[in-house]
């Protein structure tokens, strides 16, 4: 049996920016994707703390450092700037692995600087 786990997540990110003309997706700061262990591209969820909206879209690499969360197209009528918002992604294993597999977890500041 397969089961799907949590794989990595971002936590109380604060979103930046809003570009509602834009296709779609969240560009999120790439050096918090590589920490949580989301690739470009990957489907994710973005659960919205200060609004209660969810949103599932992909992720685009934005500059590394730059704390950058900017929800994009449609989303932006879900998500605004600064609020604090949940980055989820979701991998599948089977039973064996997951009950081994432990998440990545990045927890930011108000400035979406990795906390250690």
């Amino acid at each position: 049996m397969r089961v799907t786990l949590l794989k990595g997540k971002i936590h109380r990110a604060v979103v930046t920016d809003a570009n509602i003309d834009y296709e779609g997706s969240l560009t999120v700061d790439s050096s918090l994707l590589e920490a949580a262990g989301i690739l470009p591209w990957e489907l994710i969820h973005v659960w919205d703390i200060t609004r209660g909206t969810r949103l599932i879209t992909y992720a685009m690499v934005g500059q590394p450092n730059s704390g950058t969360i900017c929800v994009n197209g449609a989303g932006a009528h879900l998500v605004k700037p600064g609020d604090l918002v949940i980055v989820a992604a979701f991998g599948e294993m089977d039973e064996s692995e997951a009950r081994h597999f432990h998440p990545k977890i990045v927890r930011v500041d108000e400035q979406n600087r990795m906390i250690r």
